[in-house]
């Protein structure tokens, strides 16, 4: 489908929820792209994407969304130019109908492979009609189009029109409506008095049958059985033994969509119908009749395939209007062919006086050519800054990615999202009624990094946080802060769960776990950790303008790092309320009363493990570090203290293949 259609759609969608619902909704869908180009080809189903995830982020029905997508797309291409177009495109609402199918071919040059409904009208009354609609299959289309005629009757004609869908049938390659309106048609109304008063002289003016046949040199007359009888001059030299043989045996009816029989013609001839050779010019002058096909309608034959278009190997395309002429009880064809420039002429094996002068067909084949080749290299200049577009719009998407994987990480997402919305930090702010909250620090850090170089301290805590930072995505546990050596987490934050205190629990042991493996670099010696865990109540949100964070507030705080700061080498250190909210098989030994400044005597507990052990296999090994194309890499406790002492912006990791 054309990108045009899609334009009315996000805008409708932008105009009625907003631009974030838009947003949410075309991620929702998984639709890269960021805009849309009205001549740009787009897959089929993106309408039927956008409308079952309109479904999930607003809640409107798919069916209500397309129709509100038709109403819409009545003014929206107002600002193309097309809202003059359709105003002259009928006298009364009925004409206007009527003339859809011609308003397709006025837009087919600007959208060549646009695969436009077909609409008829029948069973008039002064109160409405049957107006009968067929497509494409494509989901959606019949509550589009009833809300864009709706519209219509309201913009242009200034009438309600009310819409009812009376039968719907599926065929192999369209979808058929029948649909009941219900209006004041004026226009029929007239046309009733007109034919009961109105006489013409004009009418018995005698005619030439050679002189239609002169005038109209692509025209051709048949009976009833669909059987040809006369040719125009030159179609007589494409045609040379189509006297007497079967429409069908030599044409295929590309549109309308109807059958094609003799009844179905005369029951639309306000439309332009459009026909193609079954066979090529070639073939067809050899007296061949193409392959005698039974096609279903509107199913275009595939020359391209199977013809190579070579000079006369080509088959005709012609496009005329159908008239009954009551004296010879017979409907004429008068037509011209489908020329789009002079290859194709040639290609057909026609020549510039084959064609009509009546007409300005001559006149058009001569000036398309002429201007071809300019409207081709400017249509090639707006493909090529289109693809720019395309290709900035999805580097900005990707920017935006990164930007918001980027925030993610330093503020919760639910979080980042209100602010976003224009929320203050204050409204951020949230109380929680229990979470359980994990410090952790090096022993003797200060010590460490006195024998070290900072960029030594910065590998060290770099390989160390790596570790830390892998378990709180395994275990789902919120990383608040890091303070030099210091490691905060907390489970429970942002998203209350029922088993805080056993993911940070989990989390606390698969640190003492990880950490085996990480060697002070002056010594060689292991680097011993302290944990501490406690339980309780905390205010969290963001605070400040410049460089907002996420934190946490209250006693808790202060009585987990206390925890932390109490506890021993190699040891978790938990609270008693930590403890109350633990399961079975976590392994716990009474430490006794412990002096916890500013709490007093406190009873508090040794976590030394649970009976399922966290999996190490699925956290990297202390010493690895991050590399954005390769994973997590491995770096030895050798590589760490080969860190260049001297570069202020060292290659601190060993890249491993």
């Amino acid at each position: 489908m054309y990108g045009l259609l899609l334009l009315n759609l996000s805008g409708y969608i932008r105009r009625t929820w907003g631009e974030s619902a838009w947003e949410e909704i075309r991620l929702a869908a998984g639709i890269k792209e960021i805009s849309f180009s009205s001549h740009e080809l787009y897959p089929e189903d993106y309408i039927v994407k956008i409308a079952n995830a309109a479904q999930k982020v607003i809640g409107i029905k798919p069916l209500s969304l397309l129709h509100g997508m038709g109403i819409s797309f009545v003014s929206f291409v107002g600002q193309y130019g097309y809202d003059r177009v359709l105003s002259v495109l009928g006298r009364h609402l009925r004409d206007f109908l009527n003339g859809l199918d011609n308003l397709h071919e006025y837009l087919r040059p600007s959208y060549p492979f646009m695969r436009s409904p077909s609409f008829f009208c029948d069973n008039e009354t002064p109160n409405g009609l049957t107006l009968h609609f067929r497509c494409s299959k494509r989901s959606g289309l019949v509550y589009y189009t009833m809300g864009q005629i709706k519209q219509i009757g309201l913009q242009f004609f200034k009438t309600e029109v009310g819409i009812e869908v009376v039968k719907e049938e599926t065929f192999k390659n369209y979808n058929s409506v029948t649909f009941q309106l219900s209006f004041h048609n004026q226009g029929y109304i007239e046309s009733q008095m007109e034919n009961k008063f109105l006489i013409r002289e004009e009418e018995y003016l005698p005619v030439q049958a050679d002189f239609i046949f002169q005038t109209f040199p692509f025209s051709l007359s048949f009976d009833s059985l669909m059987k040809i009888e006369y040719l125009g001059n030159s179609l007589r030299l494409v045609l040379p033994d189509a006297k007497g043989k079967l429409m069908r045996d030599y044409f295929l009816l590309h549109r309308p969509l109807v059958e094609f029989n003799y009844e179905t013609i005369l029951a639309r001839r306000n439309n332009i119908f459009e026909l193609i050779s079954q066979a090529a010019v070639e073939e067809l002058r050899r007296g061949s009749s193409g392959k005698q096909s039974r096609l279903s309608n509107g199913e275009i034959m595939p020359f391209s395939k199977e013809i190579v278009h070579s000079k006369g190997n080509r088959p005709i395309h012609l496009k005329g209007q159908m008239l009954y002429l009551s004296e010879w009880n017979r409907i004429i064809y008068l037509a011209s062919p489908v020329m789009p420039d002079l290859d194709a002429l040639t290609d057909s094996g026609l020549f510039i006086n084959d064609l009509s002068m009546h007409d300005f067909s001559r006149d058009l084949m001569m000036a398309g050519t002429q201007k071809s080749v300019e409207l081709k290299l400017l249509l090639d200049q707006e493909r090529i800054k289109s693809q720019k577009l395309q290709e900035s719009m999805k580097k900005l998407d990707e920017e935006m990615k990164r930007t918001d994987e980027l925030l993610y990480q330093m503020i919760p997402q639910s979080v980042a999202d209100r602010l976003r919305l224009g929320a203050s930090p204050l409204e951020t702010c949230q109380s929680f009624d229990i979470v359980t909250i994990l410090f952790s620090d090096v022993v003797q850090f200060t010590e460490i990094s006195s024998r070290i170089t900072p960029m030594e301290v910065v590998c060290l805590l770099n390989s160390m946080y790596s570790v830390y930072d892998q378990l709180t995505e395994i275990h789902k546990v919120y990383k608040v802060e890091t303070v030099g050596d210091a490691y905060m987490i907390v489970g429970g934050v942002p998203e209350p769960c029922s088993d805080h205190a056993e993911r940070v629990c989990s989390m606390g042991l698969g640190m003492l776990q990880g950490i085996r493996g990480v060697a002070e670099p002056f010594s060689g010696e292991p680097i011993q950790i302290r944990v501490g865990v406690h339980s309780g109540p905390v205010v969290a949100g963001v605070v400040g303008l410049k460089m907002p964070r996420y934190c946490l507030f209250g006693d808790t705080v202060n009585t987990a790092s206390r925890m932390e700061s109490n506890s021993m080498p190699m040891r978790i250190h938990v609270s008693e309320k930590t403890k109350s909210l633990l399961g079975s098989k976590f392994r716990l030994k009474e430490r006794g009363e412990t002096k916890i400044k500013g709490k007093g005597l406190m009873k508090t507990f040794w976590l030394e493990g649970k009976d399922e052990e966290v999996p190490m296999k699925r956290v990297m090994s202390a010493g690895q570090v991050r590399d954005n194309r390769r994973g997590y890499i491995p770096i030895s406790s050798e590589d760490l203290l080969k860190c260049d002492r001297r570069a202020s912006a060292p290659k601190i990791f060993k890249m491993k293949d």
